[in-house]
């Protein structure tokens, strides 16, 4: 069953097999794009709705036992009521919940009145370019328009933040831009009994040491995590509430609450990580050749070119190499108000599920697939019903990545209902209750 089901990519089961109705209905067309990913199309029996598309990644990063799992992490093992496995998280729940639903909406006979695609890339986590750019072009060549696109990223968090009372789920409107840099040193090589005053290694370190010494500006309230703690204001005791209830005068002093913590460092500036750093070959040899590789997150606030161009500013010496590998800027900020209508369908069916949980839009520091599809909607939404408690986040891309059975079963039920939410043709009337549509 549920095991099985989760470890798609390492099973002997084909899809189809899996799924039969899904490969099966007239309602579904269904290509393999870029040899390994899925798009389907699910037809709608009123074609003047716009349609909109699930997205899901069924690629994973890597992982061996002998980091310290608890369980094979191929194996799918159940234990204590969870399943381990890698991609349990980072997206198989998305994958198999999504097509689960699918299944048992057409066996139901259930018909959508509103067409939608399910995107399911294979090449997410080295950037989505075979992939979920593949499903795009195939959408743009068909003409197609989206009215929203939902794909991972955000989660509900239980415990998470700390003084925040009770859980939220936060649906992420944007997504960070991002950079990576590399930096170069090139001298004469030597021997090392005649030493120059400054080794190439040397120059590049202080470089280094430059930028985690001066991080970017703290730009905290000027990007989409002001809407977020806004939103969770009323969820936390005084003093915070007053804090975060009047964000125009207190976003200087939250901000520096904030970055004092890695988890919460990374909303409120561009962040710097130096991730590689090759030099020397020989321990009596003074290299020629030193580099290093810097990843920045970039903040909504920010452009690529501002942050090269600070770059430039805080290195700040000739002789370091500074050159561009690969980046682009933050997402564009989809919209989180009342007439947003993938906004409120997914709101509507977290609270429809979770009616104690507090919705608010949020930023995704990491990036998806989705961040691909912006020319065929301004409505992009990164959420999955996964619940994180204290430890969770850890997981994700760590070790004893897991999901439990029970929220799996949730994913199932989310998309379940969503799909069939999706079928107003518009939303109701905004209504002053601010659990309701």
């Amino acid at each position: 069953g549920v095991a099985l089901c989760i470890c798609l990519t390492t099973c002997p089961l084909s899809p189809s097999s899996a799924f039969p109705t899904v490969f099966s209905s007239s309602l579904v067309h269904h290509e393999l794009v870029g040899n390994y990913s899925h798009l389907f199309r699910v037809q709608g029996s009123q074609p003047d709705l716009v349609p909109y598309l699930l997205l899901a990644h069924i690629d994973v990063v890597p992982a061996t036992e002998s980091d310290g799992w608890e369980a094979p992490p191929f194996s799918a093992k159940e234990m204590d009521g969870f399943i381990y496995g890698r991609g349990t998280i980072d997206d198989k729940g998305s994958v198999m919940g999504i097509l689960q639903a699918l299944e048992y909406l057409l066996i139901k006979g259930y018909a959508p009145r509103r067409g939608f695609y399910i995107g399911l890339g294979h090449d997410e986590e080295v950037s989505g370019l075979n992939g979920a750019k593949n499903i795009v072009r195939i959408l743009k060549q068909n003409g197609v328009q989206l009215a929203f696109v939902l794909d991972e990223g955000l989660a509900v968090i239980d415990g998470i933040i700390s003084g925040l009372d009770g859980p939220a789920a936060l649906i992420g409107v944007s997504e960070k831009g991002s950079a990576t840099v590399k930096l170069t040193v090139s001298m004469l090589p030597g021997h090392a009994s005649m030493p120059p005053r400054e080794t190439s290694i040397g120059i590049l370190a202080a470089a280094v040491k430059r930028l985690e010494e001066n991080p970017m500006p703290r730009l905290f309230g000027l990007g989409p995590e002001r809407y977020t703690f806004e939103h969770l204001a009323h969820k936390f005791k005084l003093p915070m509430k007053f804090v975060m209830s009047n964000l125009w005068l207190f976003s200087p002093l939250l901000g520096r609450l904030l970055e004092r913590q890695e988890n919460t460092n990374a909303f409120v500036r561009t962040t710097t990580a130096v991730t590689m750093f090759n030099a020397g070959v020989k321990v009596n040899v003074i290299p020629s050749l030193a580099e290093a590789h810097v990843n920045l997150r970039i903040h909504s606030a920010q452009s690529l070119q501002e942050v090269l161009d600070l770059i430039h500013a805080t290195v700040a010496d000739q002789r370091v190499k500074i050159e561009l590998v690969e980046g682009f800027d933050p997402l564009p900020v989809s919209s989180a108000d009342e007439k947003s209508f993938g906004y409120q369908i997914i709101k509507k069916t977290v609270l429809d599920m979770f009616p104690t949980v507090t919705v608010a839009p949020g930023i995704c520091v990491g990036n998806t697939d989705s961040r691909h599809f912006k020319d065929l909607t301004s409505n992009i939404y990164r959420f999955a019903p996964a619940w994180f408690k204290p430890g969770d986040p850890q997981r994700f891309h760590g070790i004893n990545e897991r999901i439990s059975k029970k929220n799996y079963e949730e994913f199932v039920v989310f998309f379940f209902n969503l799909i069939q939410n999706c079928d107003i043709q518009k939303l109701p009337e905004p209504h002053s209750s601010v659990h309701e549509l």
